[in-house]
């Protein structure tokens, strides 16, 4: 049986799929938090327009993300909640209940037209990947990676927790072992929340120390469950790399999972507003390709990323990445369309745009020095999940 929405079907048998699918939405193209918010920039629809435009994205490789209907959302967040999400969408008011007790209507999580339909759209899609992904396969769904949603609020521009949603999903659908890694640039807290203390479940999470929400310690486990490397400012491919090779690799190959999951924000860029480290896409797109194989299902999830150029760019690379796709050094014309189409109102960065962030998809490699600290941090974590282990470096 498999559940699709609050309707349950019967399904004979589901095929591995031969390629790669990718979960999208026209809700995301004019959907906006509002004019001052972080996420008022188009993301999902660049992805999408750019995938398309490169000739990457044939209708058979496209998903249609459906709304998740509040009874499948109630797997992992309170009704109270939900009702109250659908309410606000209808009355376009949050009440000072409504925002003491879900934290809607604040600064951070703003009531805006869409306030339900659109992060349950996200949330339909993870949930589909769980049900795809049954007997094996690569889903990409972008819309996906609100990591910081808890089961009676929103938190961080979250709304609702679709990766928490999404292992559920593949939970149900036989993948009892699941390894979800973030590359985002702030802690999943609220994945965190959802699976503490999960034998079954493998986080790993690398993200910039001091950064919001501030949870995530190094010396957190998160009950047993997670690995938690706290990054300094500044983190480069050449460190992102040590940490891919010598901790995510490792713990993940080690762990024997039946899913992984990967979030894959895109803050953790060098051009991101929010976030202070350097990396360039390249190492992105490498730690996607490390993880292709290292279980039969693997979902690709989005996240942070608030920098229109540089999401799209990156997002829309990882796509690339899962089709074994060669990324040209010059776009088509019709792809640097897309890209020149592409407004950042109100922030200085978006008024004079360096030329690469319209005629190629590639950043420039940016290494730099390993800083020992980062070894150090890795060599600890490994330690203590395997004592005795041989170290690194």
């Amino acid at each position: 049986m498999v559940q699709r929405g609050c309707e349950v079907v019967p399904v004979r048998y589901m095929a591995p799929m031969d390629r790669p699918r990718l979960i999208g939405a026209e809700i995301f193209r004019h959907s906006s938090y509002g004019r001052w918010h972080p996420l008022r920039v188009p993301r999902v629809s660049t992805v999408m327009d750019l995938s398309r435009a490169m000739g990457w994205l044939p209708s058979e490789q496209f998903i249609t993300a459906p709304r998740a209907k509040p009874k499948a959302l109630h797997a992992w967040h309170t009704p109270e909640y939900i009702a109250a999400l659908q309410r606000v969408e209808e009355t376009q008011i949050a009440t000072e209940e409504d925002t003491a007790r879900h934290d809607l209507g604040s600064v951070t999580n703003p009531v805006y037209a869409e306030i339900f339909r659109r992060p349950a759209t996200a949330a339909g899609g993870s949930l589909l990947a769980g049900e795809l992904l049954r007997n094996g396969g690569i889903i990409y769904n972008p819309p996906g990676g609100t990591h910081h949603g808890m089961p009676d609020r929103a938190n961080g521009f979250c709304y609702l927790n679709d990766p928490v949603l999404a292992m559920l999903s593949l939970r149900r659908n036989g993948a009892q072992r699941i390894a979800y890694v973030d590359i985002d640039a702030h802690h999943c807290d609220g994945v965190a929340v959802g699976f503490h203390g999960d034998p079954d479940c493998l986080m790993i999470s690398v993200h910039e120390e001091r950064l919001w929400p501030r949870t995530g310690l190094l010396e957190d486990d998160a009950g047993g469950s997670a690995i938690n490397l706290p990054v300094p400012r500044g983190l480069n491919d050449t460190e992102m790399a040590y940490i891919r090779d010598h901790l995510i690799l490792r713990q993940v190959e080690a762990f024997q999972p039946d899913a992984v999951v990967l979030l894959c924000g895109a803050d953790g860029v060098v051009e991101d507003p929010l976030a202070h480290l350097s990396l360039s896409n390249n190492a992105h797109w490498a730690v996607t390709r490390a993880l292709m194989g290292l279980a039969p299902r693997f979902l690709v999830l989005g996240g942070g990323g608030y920098n229109p150029w540089s999401v799209g760019r990156l997002w829309t690379g990882v796509w690339a990445t899962l089709n074994g796709h060669d990324i040209p050094d010059r776009l088509p014309g019709a792809a640097e369309e897309v890209l020149r189409g592409l407004k950042w109102e109100n922030t200085r960065r978006g008024r004079n745009q360096p030329d690469h962030w319209f005629t190629t998809l590639r950043d420039d490699p940016r290494p730099g020095p390993a800083r020992v600290e980062i070894e150090s941090r890795v060599n600890y974590l490994n330690e203590r999940r395997n004592p005795g282990r041989v170290r690194t470096g």
